[in-house]
Protein backbone atom coordinates (compact mmCIF):
# COMPACT_ATOMS: atom_id res chain seq x y z
CA UNK A 1 0.00 0.00 0.00
CA UNK A 2 2.66 2.58 0.56
CA UNK A 3 4.69 1.88 -2.55
CA UNK A 4 1.24 2.66 -4.14
CA UNK A 5 -0.25 -0.97 -4.74
CA UNK A 6 -3.58 -1.84 -4.82
CA UNK A 7 -4.79 -4.40 -1.57
CA UNK A 8 -7.32 -6.54 -2.27
CA UNK A 9 -8.69 -9.07 1.34
CA UNK A 10 -10.27 -11.79 0.23
CA UNK A 11 -11.71 -14.14 3.10
CA UNK A 12 -9.77 -17.01 3.36
CA UNK A 13 -13.21 -19.46 2.18
CA UNK A 14 -13.64 -17.39 -0.76
CA UNK A 15 -14.29 -19.48 -4.17
CA UNK A 16 -13.84 -18.70 -7.71
CA UNK A 17 -15.30 -20.35 -10.54
CA UNK A 18 -13.04 -21.90 -13.72
CA UNK A 19 -12.14 -19.05 -15.21
CA UNK A 20 -11.35 -16.96 -12.92
CA UNK A 21 -9.15 -19.67 -11.11
CA UNK A 22 -7.28 -19.67 -14.99
CA UNK A 23 -6.57 -16.38 -14.86
CA UNK A 24 -5.42 -16.42 -11.67
CA UNK A 25 -2.67 -18.83 -12.35
CA UNK A 26 -2.25 -17.52 -15.91
CA UNK A 27 -3.27 -20.62 -18.00
CA UNK A 28 -5.85 -21.87 -20.23
CA UNK A 29 -9.81 -22.92 -18.51
CA UNK A 30 -9.58 -26.52 -20.42
CA UNK A 31 -5.96 -26.44 -18.91
CA UNK A 32 -7.44 -25.95 -15.48
CA UNK A 33 -9.98 -28.48 -15.73
CA UNK A 34 -7.69 -30.91 -16.61
CA UNK A 35 -5.68 -30.36 -13.62
CA UNK A 36 -8.99 -30.33 -11.47
CA UNK A 37 -9.80 -33.65 -12.51
CA UNK A 38 -6.52 -35.25 -12.05
CA UNK A 39 -7.12 -34.00 -8.34
CA UNK A 40 -3.83 -31.31 -8.54
CA UNK A 41 -6.11 -28.74 -7.16
CA UNK A 42 -8.94 -29.44 -4.86
CA UNK A 43 -12.41 -28.37 -6.13
CA UNK A 44 -16.68 -29.29 -5.32
CA UNK A 45 -19.55 -28.96 -7.65
CA UNK A 46 -22.53 -26.85 -7.13
CA UNK A 47 -25.07 -28.04 -9.14
CA UNK A 48 -23.42 -28.22 -12.51
CA UNK A 49 -20.32 -25.65 -11.76
CA UNK A 50 -16.76 -25.99 -10.02
CA UNK A 51 -16.05 -23.54 -7.76
CA UNK A 52 -12.04 -23.80 -6.73
CA UNK A 53 -11.23 -22.29 -3.03
CA UNK A 54 -9.04 -19.76 -3.24
CA UNK A 55 -6.65 -21.24 -0.29
CA UNK A 56 -6.29 -23.94 -2.95
CA UNK A 57 -5.31 -21.99 -5.88
CA UNK A 58 -2.53 -20.14 -3.96
CA UNK A 59 -1.22 -23.60 -2.68
CA UNK A 60 -1.07 -24.65 -6.11
CA UNK A 61 0.84 -21.79 -6.86
CA UNK A 62 3.23 -21.77 -3.98
CA UNK A 63 4.10 -25.67 -5.06
CA UNK A 64 4.35 -24.61 -9.04
CA UNK A 65 6.51 -21.93 -8.07
CA UNK A 66 8.29 -24.22 -5.78
CA UNK A 67 8.50 -27.07 -8.22
CA UNK A 68 10.27 -24.64 -10.84
CA UNK A 69 13.02 -22.96 -8.43
CA UNK A 70 14.09 -27.30 -7.60
CA UNK A 71 14.12 -27.51 -11.34
CA UNK A 72 16.16 -24.90 -12.09
CA UNK A 73 18.50 -25.21 -9.41
CA UNK A 74 18.86 -28.68 -10.31
CA UNK A 75 19.75 -27.36 -14.24
CA UNK A 76 22.42 -24.89 -12.73
CA UNK A 77 24.06 -27.67 -10.68
CA UNK A 78 24.82 -30.04 -13.45
CA UNK A 79 25.65 -27.40 -15.93
CA UNK A 80 28.39 -26.51 -14.06
CA UNK A 81 29.50 -30.03 -13.34
CA UNK A 82 29.61 -30.07 -17.27
CA UNK A 83 31.53 -26.70 -17.22
CA UNK A 84 29.03 -25.36 -19.66
CA UNK A 85 30.16 -21.65 -18.99
CA UNK A 86 26.78 -20.82 -17.03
Amino acid sequence: MAGGNAVMLIPIEAEVTTQQAAEMLNVSRPYLVSLLESAEIAYRNVGRYRRIRHQDILDYQSGRTHRRKTAMDELVSQAQELNMGY
